[in-house]
């Protein structure tokens, strides 16, 4: 259970401790690869401690790069971070794990990393053999439908649970019956395009609903003096989920990390549950066909 008042972290099921709130770093091609460092900085800065990265983000030197600056500073400690990559879809052949998070370590400059994701229920065993080697602490899954869970969960030999899930999720998808079965499991549920998505058109369709637009979400930012994000932020918190901001703004890192102090009645909340429409803004729509595609499960 998350107690947001004295800790801003969550207990995963195998001892280790995730913060509740992370920076994502993805970043589209036209995000110079400085503004990542900058942004990773301020955000450490602010007070963010959980910075999570892509594959496909090509930009793991720079997010390294940015903590090595805060470590040798003095403003954190290696052990204060909470680090997670995932493996992109091309090194699912076991013997490609190992090799594939060797060279992200090797980006970041960094001797393990916190957490390490797979995105297909293949590599369970080489991810344990990571885990077990020391080059990351936890780990995890990503865009999981329950039944894949339910695979990695019954596999005969399971040595570590995941710990976690991450998936997409925001009033417009807020995946309640996937966070009850993850719940269920001890498996924490880590939102990503939490406050809807810059609309990549690589990923996303133009015509997408703005989330941070949304009538309901204003009228209850405005009762307490917030803005949308930061109510769709805490709206996750209060949920139980660990929940991924991605900016490169300043202003807006900063304003990112403000959710803390400020608590949704069980009316707001109520409210923002009712906004839910099973709205996907990342479909992945390359592997629709593919035998693991994991949206076409209910949850």
């Amino acid at each position: 259970m998350m107690d947001l008042k004295h800790s801003r972290s969550v207990k995963l099921n195998d001892g280790h401790f995730m913060p509740v709130l992370g920076l994502g770093t993805g970043a589209s091609d036209e995000v110079p690869k400085g503004k990542t460092r900058e942004a990773v900085k301020v955000a450490i800065d602010v007070g963010y401690r959980h910075f999570d990265a892509s594959y496909v983000c090509q930009n793991k030197e720079e997010v390294g790069q940015a903590v090595r600056e805060k470590i040798a500073d003095g403003t954190v400690k290696r052990e204060d971070l909470f680090y997670t990559t995932k493996l992109w879809a091309t090194f699912f052949q076991p013997e490609l794990v190992r090799p594939a998070l060797e060279r992200s370590l090797k980006e970041l400059q960094l001797d393990y990393v916190d957490l390490f994701l797979i995105n297909v229920p293949f590599a369970m065993k080489a991810l344990e053999k990571c885990k077990d080697a020391g080059l990351t602490k936890s780990i995890g899954v990503s865009n999981f439908n329950h039944k894949q869970l339910e695979m990695i969960l019954n596999k005969p030999g399971l040595k570590y649970k995941p710990v976690c899930n991450q998936v997409e999720c925001h009033p417009y998808l807020n995946q309640s019956k996937l966070l009850e079965f993850c719940k269920s499991k001890d498996i924490v549920l880590v939102a990503y395009s939490a406050l809807g998505t810059q609309r990549d058109p690589k990923w996303v369709q133009e015509d997408s609903p703005h989330l941070l637009e949304d009538p309901v979400l204003k009228e209850i930012a405005k009762k307490h003096s917030r803005n949308p994000g930061q109510v769709a932020l805490r709206y996750q918190l209060q949920r139980g989920v660990v929940v991924l901001a991605k900016s490169f703004n300043e202003k807006r890192i900063k304003g990112n990390f403000q959710v803390f102090d400020f608590e949704l009645t069980p009316e707001d909340m109520k409210a923002i549950d009712g906004l839910n429409r099973n709205f996907r803004y990342i479909k992945l729509e390359f592997a629709v066909h593919h035998p693991w595609y994991p949206f076409s499960e209910e949850y």
